[in-house]
């Protein structure tokens, strides 16, 4: 467990922050107070596998440079969010001392054709509060029933030598974009860099507060902010960009991000997940969003682990606020006619993400509190005109893409059915009413999204209700 620690100056180097830590420990430690400021602890594993079986190794454990800046009034995740869950075990006791729900690439790649046909391994993290005695790290995973199953467990001894304690050099710069209270009372938030070169750190700096000002001008998070601590770390590239290889352009950037993604032109991760823990465990964080330099729209955003957006895009400060929904509070895409790299389901079960129903139980819908006596469930909308238009504009954009033609040109497009989408919506009979719209994750039948418009759905600029509460309990768990 944790008890909150003070940090450096705005713009101190990484050593001095934690120093400052371990000061301020001595301080109270000397005045009588208690305190027990526990190291960071990272289990580092292998993820391999295919679409029908998935196996498990130990890579490496390490302690982290910072001390663990977690809430320590919530150890224990009830949110029910993540196709995953991991819990520390005390083995003396059996208690859970920590969990968290999270989701994963690996997750994501096999549902994929590519998965059906072939075995990958990927390369994931754990994080969680330094154990002072033997645990069992269990990991879960959710079954056909949404019930999470014991799917690996390993054996921690705090005191095996072969835990890396290592010092490591600092990737860059912290920077305090934002601080409202100590790490342990707030949601600390990690801006990274990607593509920016020495010379562009100013921009990287620059990029980073002009997208924050969009996250926290978006109700719920506008009313939260000052729940939020912000950091920002920018590790220095010797090349401008990231690797985008349907262009035939590729990177050596630090944090490895990469369009392409899964086949798709505009999905953007990083697959060097050891760079990415590396590198972001240089400041506190529960959540991580990566600025790729580049302006060819895209982006990506995964529950618990990182969200992206190509910075430079006229697109981004949607893109930021949608991915990092995903990444922030587990929302589901409620979109459907946009082409992805995830086949359809085989079944209709109820999806773990709070933002989507397949409306097995219309009695019972898991928004209902939030439905209005007036408003039928399923709820009709102009379901066939929006589809017409939406299959017109995929269409050209997928035009556009092939023929390579200037960003400027997709980006005139996207202001174009930003505007008609706006238009359309604002005429439909339930508009911000909360209710059960067939169209969703990706599927034009059998799932439904709480509200006709959601910035989950289109380019609109805010959440719908039931998504803007999802966002709030995340919040409650790491403040309250």
């Amino acid at each position: 467990m944790t008890t909150p620690f003070a940090l450096g100056t705005a713009r101190g180097s990484l050593h001095r922050l934690a120093s400052t830590a371990k000061l301020l420990c001595l301080l109270f430690a000397m005045a009588g107070v208690a305190v027990a400021a526990s190291p960071t602890m990272r289990l580092d594993y292998y993820h391999t596998g295919n679409a029908t079986q998935e196996m498990f190794s130990l890579d490496k454990l390490t302690i982290e440079p910072l001390p663990w800046a977690g809430n320590p009034r919530q150890p224990v995740d009830h949110t029910n969010l993540g196709k995953y869950l991991f819990e520390v075990i005390d083995r003396s006791t059996n208690r859970i001392v920590y969990s968290r729900g999270f989701a994963s690439i690996y997750g994501e790649w096999e549902t994929t054709d590519e998965a059906r046909k072939a075995n990958r391994t990927f390369h994931e993290s754990l994080r969680f509060p330094a154990p002072d005695k033997p645990v069992q790290v269990v990991l879960k995973k959710r079954d056909a029933n949404n019930a999470f199953r014991e799917i690996w467990s390993v054996t921690i001894d705090p005191n095996d030598i072969f835990i890396d304690r290592a010092k490591h050099a600092s990737p860059g710069q912290l920077i305090e974009l934002e601080k409202n209270g100590d790490p342990a009372d707030k949601v600390d938030f990690l801006i990274l860099g990607d593509g920016y070169q020495s010379s562009e750190l100013k921009k990287f700096e620059q990029d980073a507060r002009r997208l924050l000002d969009v996250l926290f001008s978006t109700s719920p998070f506008k009313e939260r902010r000052k729940d939020f601590n912000v950091w920002a770390i920018c590790p220095p590239s010797t090349e401008s960009g990231i690797s985008r290889p349907s262009s035939n352009i590729y990177r050596q950037s630090p944090l490895g991000a990469t369009y392409d993604a899964f086949g798709s032109e505009r999905y953007v991760l990083t697959f060097d997940n050891r760079a990415f823990r590396e590198i972001a465990s240089f400041a506190p964080y529960e959540f991580v969003e990566i600025l790729a330099n580049n302006r060819t729209y895209g982006g990506g955003g995964i529950f618990g682990l990182y969200s992206t957006v190509a910075a430079q895009s006229n697109q981004a400060p949607y893109v930021f606020v949608h991915e990092f929904g995903h990444h922030f509070a587990g929302l589901a895409d409620e979109y459907y006619t946009s082409p992805v790299a995830y086949g359809p389901a085989t079944e209709r079960l109820e999806p773990w993400e709070p933002n989507a129903t397949a409306l097995l139980d219309p009695k019972n819908l898991k928004w209902k509190d939030l439905v209005a006596a007036d408003t039928p469930i399923p709820t009709p909308w102009n379901k066939e005109e929006f589809e017409k238009y939406s299959r017109e504009y995929q269409k050209r954009r997928g035009v556009i893409r092939s023929e390579g033609r200037p960003e400027e040109v997709m980006e005139a497009l996207f202001l174009e059915v930003s505007q008609f989408e706006r238009a359309f919506f604002a005429k439909e009979k339930y508009f911000g009413k909360v209710g059960a719209y067939e169209g969703a994750m990706y599927e034009a039948k059998g799932y439904y999204r709480p509200e006709v418009d959601c910035i989950m759905f289109t380019r609109t600029t805010s959440f719908c209700a039931v998504c803007r509460r999802a966002i709030e309990r995340v919040v409650d768990l790491y403040t309250k």
